[in-house]
């Protein structure tokens, strides 16, 4: 980047002005004696341009669109087009989100996605008894096909593209969809959207798992070979760092966690004998934008530079597109405070700003009252327009990677890159990331993150507005979103009536040949398409499933 020479001269002029600048600390001291960022990467007064020998452009930089796309997937990024704007939004009834996304879409929302209840996540009919008191709480329940035909009621699903957050029963959802938008005279080669169909960070650092890891990572290469002949456009899966970083980790664990699961699912579909370049170009990513500003950005461009390495080095892959690492954002519901919900608004900003910096595929921002409940309307509409604001008023969409160059970003992608790199290596030498959770490696090193940041919050070593300096009393929200007793009771009782009027000899059978598949090995996507077609429920499906693969318990950390 800079001659011998010139390094020298710039190396000279920084050793004097380290000189001067202690001579003054030591009459006006700095605020606090260490500063770093969130993942405890030590930050330097000022940086200053690295050496030839520590940079090599076209192997660590490049140019937009290009390897290792450090800066950026798309050779003219957001000039071309901007990330797709998506709120995660489902609650209640079918009936009641498919009225939500109509008005996010009137509001120039360009994508939807798909909160599901627990219930639904866990793969449980809404009148199964462990889904007593949480039918549409934390989002829509989906029981049936006929539930999903309500939820895109009057939406055309060949004009926009549709991301569901599901797990362990995402083959079904995904089943649902394919229906539904044969319903609507839509082919699968024409959908476009997402399945997070994670599993592995289920066991790590969510919970809506259902079967163990073996069965569970034979469904979502199930699912890939399917995708690749019959949805060619739809993101197969969605691996994601976002609850790794809700449940505690840092900034750098969050990548190398994520990134060592993607290698466990390349490794699982290359061994079920799929081709890296017949899927690998569908795997997409979901991350969290946190509020350590520049970490954040740092954060994105590392993953993407490690993750080009990895599939080129790696796996071989050849094509361009497998080499990509294309990703969601969702701004961190963690970070969101009860105190002074207003303040959120501003988090959130900042948080999206990160991700757009970074270089985002699809973006979600949070809402100032989800610290209390499901977003309001008119918050949600607040947390749309956050972005909308970033998009045509603020200027940083103009060109790629603007940040590009900082020597402090340039530093902190090196050092955040290398961190995780370590992660990376030490996983592999216990087997990789399927043994790494089993032996809750993951989750001991998620827990222990999650500790020191919440200590030094308590300490107020960790300043959180409003919260632990700045307090005041606020008043609470009075438009909070509640749903009602009366959800649950409508649900069971549509339920009640699909199971009376479907042809259950017909569900009976579909559900028998779905069983013998999952015994078989055979591949269970087109089982599972005839069990949806026939109104055969979710739970329905999940149970004879459990019945062949039986279910996950949780690997104790103590």
């Amino acid at each position: 980047m800079y001659d011998a020479k010139k390094i020298k001269e710039i190396g000279e002029s920084l050793a004097a002005w380290a000189k001067k600048t202690q001579e003054i600390l030591e009459k006006r001291p700095e605020r606090k004696e260490r500063f770093e960022t969130l993942s405890g990467i030590p930050v330097e007064r000022v940086y200053t341009p690295p050496s030839a020998s520590e940079c090599d452009y076209a192997e660590d930089l490049g140019l937009p669109g290009e390897y290792p796309y450090t800066r950026g997937v798309q050779p003219t990024m957001y000039r071309g087009r901007l990330w797709t704007m998506r709120q995660y939004a489902g609650f209640a009834s079918a009936e009641e989100s498919n009225k939500r996304y109509k008005y996010l879409l009137e509001q120039g929302q360009t994508g939807l996605s798909v909160a599901f209840d627990l219930p639904t996540q866990i793969g449980y009919d809404s009148d199964h008894p462990m889904a007593q008191g949480e039918v549409g709480k934390v989002g829509v329940a989906i029981d049936s096909l006929r539930d999903m035909e309500t939820l895109f009621d009057g939406i055309p699903l060949d004009q926009v593209s549709t991301s569901m957050t599901i797990n362990a029963p995402a083959a079904v959802l995904l089943a649902m969809y394919v229906q539904t938008a044969a319903k609507q005279g839509v082919g699968s080669d024409r959908l476009k959207g997402t399945i997070q169909n994670d599993i592995l960070k289920e066991y790590a650092a969510r919970g809506t798992y259902i079967f163990p890891p073996g069965p569970s990572m034979r469904i979502i290469t199930d699912i890939f070979a399917f995708c690749s002949e019959n949805i060619p456009m739809w993101n197969t899966i969605s691996i994601s760092g976002y609850h790794i970083r809700e449940a505690g980790s840092t900034a750098v664990q969050e990548i190398a966690f994520t990134l060592a699961n993607g290698i466990a699912y390349v490794e699982a579909a290359l061994e079920a004998g799929l081709k890296v370049d017949d899927f690998a170009p569908r795997l997409s990513f979901f991350f969290n934008a946190h509020l350590d500003f520049f970490e954040e950005i740092a954060k994105f461009r590392a993953a993407r530079r490690l993750w080009a390495k990895i599939m080129k080095e790696r796996f071989q892959a050849k094509s361009p597109r497998s080499l990509m690492l294309r990703f969601h954002t969702q701004t961190a519901g963690c970070a969101l405070t009860a105190q002074q919900p207003q303040n959120n608004v501003v988090r959130v900003t900042l948080q999206a700003l990160s991700a757009v910096l970074g270089g985002t595929q699809s973006l979600h921002t949070n809402s100032m009252d989800e610290a209390f409940s499901l977003p309001s309307e008119e918050a949600v509409q607040t947390a749309l327009r956050t972005q909308q604001l970033i998009a045509y008023e603020s200027g940083v969409v103009n060109t790629a990677d603007p940040l590009g160059g900082s020597f402090y970003v340039e530093r902190l992608t090196d050092e955040i890159e290398e961190r995780a790199r370590a992660y990376l290596d030490k996983i592999d030498e216990m087997g990789g990331a399927v043994v790494a959770v089993e032996q809750g490696y993951v989750q001991k090193e998620i827990q222990e993150s999650a500790y020191t940041y919440q200590k030094a919050v308590e300490t107020a070593e960790q300043i959180v507005v409003g919260l632990n300096k700045f307090q005041e009393e606020s008043a609470r929200p009075t438009n909070l979103l509640r749903v009602d007793r009366s959800v649950m009771e409508s649900q069971l009782a549509k339920l009640e009536r699909l199971k009376a009027e479907r042809d259950n000899a017909v569900v009976e059978s579909a559900i028998g040949r779905l069983g013998d598949c999952a015994s078989r090995n055979d591949n269970l996507m087109p089982a599972m398409m005839e069990a949806v077609a026939s109104y055969a429920t979710l739970g329905e499906m999940c149970d004879t499933l459990r019945g062949v693969f039986g279910e996950y318990t949780a690997v104790s950390t103590l």
